[in-house]
C-alpha cells in the first residue's frame, strides 16, 4: 500500500510547535462567534429543509430524481450533524445550556441521543489510539496477536464485521437505527444517558408521525430513509479514514498521551473543498483532536495560518480508499495491516 504521510516537524515538547505545544497555540481559536454560528445554522437547515421537500415533490416525476436529490440532502444532513458534534465539544456556542439544548434538538433529526453520544465521543477523544482502552466510542480494532488467539468462530465474526459491506453499508444503518435507540455500554453512567435516549426516541418517533400525517406513510420513508442511510454510510466513513489508515498510532497506557495520539492518529483527511464544506472540516481531524473547543468554521484558519499541520497524517480521497482493506494492528510493524498483508507475511514466514 502506498505510504500516505509526510515527514513530520520535530515532536520536541519544549518546541512550541512540538506536540505538547500546539495545545496552548489552538487555544486561542476557541472561543466561538456567535453569528457565524446562527448563520451556519442556518446555511445548513434552510437548503435541507427545501431539498426534502424537493425530494417529496420529485416522488411525482420519477423516483431516480429523487434519489439523485437525496445525495445533496444527505450531505446537508452530515453537516447538521457535525454541528451537533461541535455541540457535544462545547465549541459552537458559548454557553454549554446553549450548546446541550440545540445539540439535543439536532438529535432528533440525526437520529442520535445527544446525551448518550456526547459521553461516548468525549471517551473516544480521551482514549483514541490506547491500546489498553479500546471499546467505546471507536471501531473495534484488533491487534494480529488478539486475533490470532481468537477461536475459528469469533475470527470469523470480526471479518465480517471488518468487512466493507457491513462497515459501510449494513453498520451505519445498524448504528443510526437500531443500536442509538439504547445507550448500552453506559449502565455505570446513571440515568442522564438512559433519559436522553429515551426522550430522544420518544421525540423522534413524534417527528416521524407528524410527517407521515403530513406526506403520508410511503412518501415519507420513500423520502427519508435514503437521506438517513446515506447521511449514516457518510459519517461512519469519515469516522473510519481519520483513525484507521496504514500509518495510525497505536501505544498502550504507559507511554500513551493526547498531543501524540493526536498528530499521529488522526488523519488530516485533505478533501476537496466541496466536500470540506458539507463535512464541516472535520478532515482536519488531527487538529480537532488536539483542540476539540475549536469551532469547525475556524479549522480552515489554523491550518492557513500554521501550514506544517499540513505535514501531519495527509490522507487525500483517493488514498482513503486504500484504508478500506485494512482491519489489524500489527504491534511488531506499528502500523495497520490487511487480512491479505497478514497471509502474506505468514507465508513469506514460513
Amino acid at each position: 500500500m502506498q505510504q500516505v504521510v509526510s515527514e513530520p516537524i520535530s515532536l520536541d515538547p519544549n518546541s512550541h510547535r512540538g506536540g505538547h505545544g500546539w495545545g496552548r497555540i489552538l487555544a486561542a481559536y476557541r472561543n466561538p462567534n456567535p453569528a457565524r454560528s446562527l448563520f451556519e445554522l442556518g446555511i445548513t437547515i434552510c437548503p435541507l429543509i427545501l431539498l426534502w421537500a424537493a425530494m417529496w415533490w420529485s416522488l411525482g416525476v420519477s423516483y431516480w430524481l429523487c434519489l439523485l436529490l437525496a445525495l445533496p440532502t444527505a450531505g446537508f444532513m452530515v453537516r447538521l450533524f457535525m454541528i451537533q458534534h461541535d455541540c457535544g465539544h462545547g465549541s459552537f456556542f458559548r454557553q454549554r445550556l446553549l450548546n446541550d439544548w440545540l445539540g439535543r434538538v439536532l438529535g432528533i433529526f440525526t437520529l442520535t441521543p445527544y446525551d448518550f453520544w456526547k459521553r461516548t465521543h468525549n471517551i473516544h477523544h480521551a482514549t483514541s489510539g490506547n491500546l489498553d482502552r479500546r471499546g467505546i466510542g471507536d471501531i473495534t480494532t484488533l491487534t494480529v496477536r488478539e486475533y490470532e488467539g481468537l477461536p475459528r468462530w469469533q475470527r470469523i465474526r470480526y471479518r465480517l464485521y471488518r468487512h466493507p459491506l457491513t462497515m459501510f453499508g449494513i453498520g451505519p444503518a445498524y448504528l443510526f437505527i437500531f443500536q442509538h435507540r439504547l445507550p448500552v455500554g453506559l449502565m455505570r453512567d446513571g440515568f442522564v444517558p438512559w433519559a436522553s435516549a429515551m426522550v430522544t426516541n420518544a421525540a423522534i418517533a413524534a417527528f416521524f408521525a407528524g410527517m407521515m400525517w403530513l406526506v403520508g406513510v410511503g412518501p415519507f420513508l420513500l423520502v427519508h430513509m435514503p437521506v438517513m442511510l446515506i447521511g449514516a454510510s457518510i459519517g461512519v466513513w469519515l469516522f473510519y479514514v481519520q483513525h484507521q489508515f496504514e500509518d495510525t498510532s497505536w501505544t498502550d497506557s504507559k507511554i500513551w498521551t493526547l498531543p501524540d495520539a493526536a498528530l499521529h492518529g488522526s488523519s488530516y483527511y485533505d478533501l476537496p473543498s466541496v466536500l470540506r464544506w458539507f463535512t464541516a472540516s472535520i478532515g482536519v481531524h488531527h487538529v480537532h483532536h488536539l483542540c476539540s473547543r475549536i469551532p469547525f468554521y475556524r479549522l480552515q484558519q489554523v491550518m492557513r495560518e500554521y501550514p506544517e499541520l499540513r505535514g501531519y497524517r495527509r490522507l487525500t480521497l483517493l488514498q482513503s480508499i486504500q484504508c478500506v482493506p485494512l482491519a489489524l494492528w500489527d504491534e511488531s510493524r506499528q502500523r495497520l495491516v490487511s487480512f491479505r498483508d497478514l497471509r502474506l507475511s505468514k507465508r513469506t514466514a514460513g
